[in-house]
């Protein structure tokens, strides 16, 4: 790879602005999918096989894109990184724009495959980019920007499912028109914001050596699969251990996002889908607006969790954000009054801005740098895996263990992230420079 010069703050924001669009996306998948299946008619203990496409899709794809990403050399579409995440864009903006038209839940249980295909084709690559682009004393910048436009992504998606039906009033199909509006502006942020950064961004072009390299290794149908094969067998000691905090990190997150809405219509309005569905609605508005603060939450704190990782350790960091992540969550079910939601899922929101930076940093030194997209891929596999196992798994527990209470599922999350906090404490890895 080139010479990696310094860029100034404003060049690392613009190069990370596509996350915005990218975020944006996925703050619907967290926040407006499920209630979208509860209008078609899914039952509680269907909802974890309905978001089997989040895992499944993320372990197939981001692996696999990540290994082709570091094979690839194309200046014509952009460089090695840009054009999957360009492409992955364009998916996802078009999965976005047809969401709302879904008749049925089978239909938005497809559309929201395709969505989750274009997310995962954007993400890992966009990590490589940083790691590429920036050298080490600039990287917890790099990541942690990303933690911000993860915030502000999911911010404006999330304030979106509470001002938006205010504004678009009544139903358009088997939907209400609320739900046309959020996706319609989520397809135009996903694509617009990764053409801004692929615009204000250049990659820097292969060495000779480098080159030769990847002209000598044709790709083949194989290729990835062997390089991922390979990357696994050789993975650092440091990324298993990160994989154990991994497994109870993300199963939690999967428990809450799927059932913050009921949650929060059972503690504070006292009704389900079911029940009331004018009610109900209300509910999804205000979880909108709940899911909103904690990424408000996010992007106010990201950059200051690289002060704190510099100075204490990243390992440190993220094991604190868990536990105040995982305080939020056991206190959340038995909230009543609808204000209060907002201090409790504070927490979450500093345990995010971690989730989506600082565990990069405790790995991204211990990679060859030749392997970031593979590598990158590989940390996506340790994230839906357990999103996979939580899939196939928590619909059982939910019916046959927590009653089929999804504010017993919002308490199960928080013990899961204390033992995930826990795990985190045997990880070894050093402490991170920051730039000036």
């Amino acid at each position: 790879m080139g010479i990696k010069i310094k860029l100034s703050f404003w060049q690392i924001i613009n190069m990370n602005v596509g996350f915005l669009g990218i975020q944006y996306s996925f703050g619907l998948q967290q926040s407006a999918v499920n209630p979208i299946y509860d209008f078609l008619g899914a039952s509680p203990d269907q909802l974890p096989l309905l978001n089997l496409a989040g895992p499944l899709t993320g372990l197939l794809i981001q692996p696999i894109i990540g290994a082709l990403s570091d094979k690839t050399w194309s200046p014509k579409f952009g460089g090695r990184r840009k054009p999957f995440f360009l492409i992955g864009a364009l998916i996802c903006s078009i999965a976005l724009f047809l969401f709302p038209f879904s008749s049925s839940l089978w239909m938005a249980a497809g559309l929201l495959w395709i969505l989750d295909a274009g997310n995962n084709t954007a993400m890992e690559p966009y990590r490589a980019f940083i790691a590429d682009k920036l050298d080490v004393s600039q990287q917890p910048v790099g990541f942690q920007a990303q933690s911000f436009f993860t915030g502000f992504g999911q911010t404006l998606a999330n304030i979106s499912l509470f001002i938006f039906p205010m504004i678009f009033i009544g139903t358009t199909g088997k939907l209400p028109t609320w739900v046309y509006a959020s996706f319609f502006l989520g397809a135009v942020c996903s694509i617009a914001s990764v053409l801004w950064s692929s615009h204000t961004t250049k990659e820097i072009p292969p060495t000779e050596e480098e080159l030769q390299k990847i002209h000598e290794e044709p790709l083949h149908v194989y290729s990835p699969f062997i390089d991922i094969f390979s990357a696994i067998k050789h993975m650092p000691k440091v990324m298993w251990q990160l994989a154990l905090v991994y497994l109870f990190q993300w199963y939690a997150l999967f428990c809450y996002w799927q059932n913050s809405s009921k949650s929060i219509a059972l503690s504070v309005w006292h009704t389900t889908p079911q029940k009331d569905m004018k009610l109900y609605s209300e509910a999804v508005g205000w979880t909108g607006l709940v899911n909103g603060w904690y990424n408000i939450v996010t992007f106010l704190c990201a950059f200051s969790l690289v002060y704190f990782a510099k100075k204490y350790s990243a390992k440190s960091v993220h094991f604190t954000c868990l536990m105040l992540a995982a305080i939020g969550f056991l206190i959340f079910p038995h909230i009543e009054n609808k204000y209060l939601l907002f201090p409790a899922i504070t927490g979450f929101g500093i345990g995010w801005a971690s989730m989506m930076g600082i565990p990069y940093l405790m790995v991204v030194n211990n990679i060859p740098k030749e392997r970031y997209g593979v590598y990158m891929g590989i940390i996506n596999m340790m994230i839906v895996i357990p999103m996979f196992i939580q899939t196939i798994t928590f619909g059982y527990i939910l019916k046959h263990f927590l009653n089929n209470d999804p504010r017993l599922a919002i308490t199960f999350a928080g013990v899961l992230l204390v033992i995930g906090a826990i795990c985190t404490l045997f990880i070894k890895t050093k402490k991170v420079e920051l730039s000036e």
